[in-house]
This record gives C-alpha cells, structure tokens and sequence, in this order.
C-alpha cells in the first residue's frame, strides 16, 4: 500500500494544528490530547473513506468536532470536581504578565457562544479556508463568515480595557 506513508505523514503534521484546536474546544489540555488521539485513531481506521486530493485538515477536524460533541453528549451529565479539590490547586497568579494577558485571553474566548468559539478557531488560529471550516461544520460559507466576524467582534469588546463586563460572562 504506497499510500500509507503519505497518510501517516500528514497525519502526524496534523498533530499540532488538531491539538491547538482541540485545546480551544475543550479549555483542557489533558482532554484535548486525548480527542485527539481519538480523532487520529479514527482518522487511522477510516483512511480507506479518505478522498484523495481533497483537504485532509478538513477531513481531520471534521473528525475531531464530531468526537467532541459525542464526548460532550457522554459527559454532560457529569459533576466535575465537586470538593472543589482541582480548582483550588489551580489558584494563584501567573509569575509573568503574558500568562495573565493569556488567562484574559482564554477566559473571554470561553465566553464566546459555542458556535462562534469554534468558527474563530477554524479560521483565525488553524487558518483554514472560511470554505474548509463551514464544510468542517456542515454550515454554509456566509454562516461561517457572520460566526468568525460575531467572534472576532465580541473577543475585541471583551479584552477592551475599557469593557465593564470583561469578566462577566453574557446570558445565554
């Protein structure tokens, strides 16, 4: 099978882009790691329903969006921490301004609705094609285009020194 290496290959090229997106879905960095060992893994076992000379980013994050949402349909019911052990270990400040700047950063992007959390992060941090994330998505381009801009518009408002509600999170 010839074309086993040139899959592997670009699988493994994959891993840092898929990561970073996976990272911005799911605000945790042990559960990112290991959607994406699940989306290679299946990305591995599928490789056969691969079109070649399509997009296989696109491919990937489709596979990697559609694993989140089953995870998150699995563990919507679950009570995360409940002595509150985990958070505590998880308070005080970053030694440098960049880790606060980042934290500002992270913690607005999670204020983001779902939808336009996860258009921004197609388009703006893995730099697909609008065409690429609204395929990804199964939406239409100009959704994706409205998504990525409403993001992109609420971010800025959110990280604005001069926004009162930073810190507060938007009604849902």
């Amino acid at each position: 099978m010839s074309g086993v290496p040139d899959f592997q290959h670009h699988l493994l090229a994959a891993i840092p882009h898929l990561r970073a997106f996976a990272i911005g879905l799911c605000r945790n960095a042990t559960r990112a790691d290991d959607l994406v060992q699940e989306t290679l893994v299946r990305a591995w076992s599928n490789q056969a329903t691969f079109q070649p000379n399509t997009n296989i980013m696109g491919w990937l994050y489709t596979i990697l969006r559609h694993a989140f949402y089953t995870e998150f349909r699995k563990r919507r019911h679950e009570v995360a921490d409940p002595e509150g052990q985990f958070a505590a270990t998880l308070a005080g400040d970053p030694p440098q301004e960049h880790h606060i700047a980042f934290r500002e950063f992270r913690t607005a992007l999670a204020q983001l609705p779902n939808d336009q959390r996860e258009a921004l992060l197609l388009v703006g941090s893995s730099g697909l094609p609008y065409e690429e994330a609204a395929r990804a998505c199964d939406r239409a381009v100009g959704t994706m285009k409205s998504r990525v801009h409403c993001a992109r518009t609420r971010l800025a408002a959110l990280l604005s020194p001069s926004c009162p509600q930073q810190r507060r999170r938007p009604a849902a």
